[in-house]
């Protein structure tokens, strides 16, 4: 069988979907696989050495002989208003040549020959359940298409079972066609102890000596930063040298999160180091004393399972897939409930006992979630769908 894989996102995007996307295909494509298969990416206005790296990165244990990769000089912006906009019905296999299966890993399938069967990854419907955080623009472009991919896909895999659930409720699909793919926690993320590298990942984030809680994603309203800040300001008297600090790019609307840390006079407590390598977020989930990840909505929330990993007690949302990640290794709390946020974050802080449960809990949770688990899964999914 050949299979086509678009791994555009995963080229592109160097955290969330991108990386999801790349751990998935990386542990399947190091699967013995006897398929062949083709990788597809759009690449235009990308660097040539952000494309090569992530690509090698993808099929470093992969069989080459049966691996080929096709980029085309557009943009995914240019690709979706051809494809989508002008409704351009040119198939993917006009680059891939043949495939007897195409899987697109981001939400939005592309033309493709009418017996081509397709898998369609959807990660979640934030622009439905939490439309606000979700600009206007790209809420009505998404609105449009993602319903119309998730109907004409052979068979659709979600992160979660909140997702699998909010596919079958908003968009009346049927639960036997939906499967959910957990991600995974990569080896590489266990607890570190060597001091000089905790020393060097503070001093490239600029954090100080003293404890730190840890946020990590990008920085927009449905990451809830706004409510972690202030929860955060009622903790201050419990150490004058306590930090906060939010790593992640800058998404739409954060101007509203830096102004919460100038109103609360928090400037110097509250650190935006903004992205951070992939190789250095080991030392920092192991650095800090907590990590806090109170999101609104979330398709699957990865870094709660790689804080855990990593040895550091979690507090999350009650809500979303945060629930099925976080399980009973986490203080789950009510998002929208500063006092909650700060209560839990509080006891982590104060009570020794209540850390060990949560970290050795933690260690728990992260081994349920595996890549390979995942990869061997996808295998399964490709060989039944496309011999169907």
């Amino acid at each position: 069988m050949r299979i086509g894989m678009d791994v555009t996102s995963a080229v592109r995007q160097g955290a969330g979907i991108g990386r999801f996307t790349r751990e998935l295909i990386r542990a399947y494509l190091s699967l013995d696989l006897p398929h062949e298969h083709v990788l597809f990416a759009a690449t235009g206005g990308l660097p040539t050495s952000v494309t090569n790296a992530r690509l090698d990165y993808i099929t470093e244990r992969a069989r080459r002989s049966s691996l080929a990769t096709c980029h085309l000089p557009l943009s995914d912006d240019w690709l979706h208003r051809l494809w989508h906009r002008a409704r351009l019905p040119i198939p993917i296999e006009v680059v891939t040549g043949r495939v007897d299966l195409f899987h697109e890993p981001d939400f939005v399938l592309p033309p493709t020959l009418p017996r081509t069967p397709t898998v369609l990854t959807v990660h979640d419907l934030t622009f439905i359940r939490d439309a606000e955080s979700a600009l206007p623009k790209l809420r009505r472009y998404l609105n449009r298409v993602v319903p119309r991919s998730v109907a004409r896909a052979t068979h659709v895999l979600a992160d979660s079972m909140a997702t699998k659930n909010d596919l079958v409720e908003f968009f009346h699909t049927s639960a036997e066609k939906i499967t959910v793919v957990y991600g995974g926690v990569d080896a590489r993320f266990a607890p570190v102890h060597d001091p000089g590298r905790l020393a060097a990942v503070r001093a490239r984030c600029n954090i100080g000596p003293g404890p730190f809680i840890l946020g990590l994603s990008t920085i927009q309203p449905r990451k809830n930063y706004r409510r972690l800040i202030q929860a955060f300001s009622n903790l201050r008297p419990l150490a004058s040298d306590l930090q906060l600090v939010i790593v992640g790019g800058r998404g739409w609307l954060y101007d509203s999160i830096l102004a919460e840390v100038q109103q609360l006079g928090l400037e110097g407590c509250v650190i935006f180091p903004g992205f951070v390598d992939d190789e250095d977020l080991p030392a920092l989930y192991s650095a800090a004393a907590l990590f806090a990840f109170p999101s609104l909505y979330e398709g699957f929330g990865l870094p709660v399972l790689e804080a855990m990993a990593c040895g550091t007690p979690v507090v999350t949302s009650n809500t979303s897939s945060l629930i099925e990640v976080g399980g009973d290794a986490a203080l789950l709390v009510e998002p929208t409930r500063v006092d909650a946020i700060e209560d839990a974050m509080r006891r982590i802080l104060e009570d020794a006992d209540l850390r060990q449960q949560l970290v050795q809990r933690g260690f728990q949770q992260a081994r349920r979630f595996t890549w390979d688990k995942a990869a061997l899964q996808l295998k399964e999914i490709y060989e039944r769908i496309g011999s169907a």
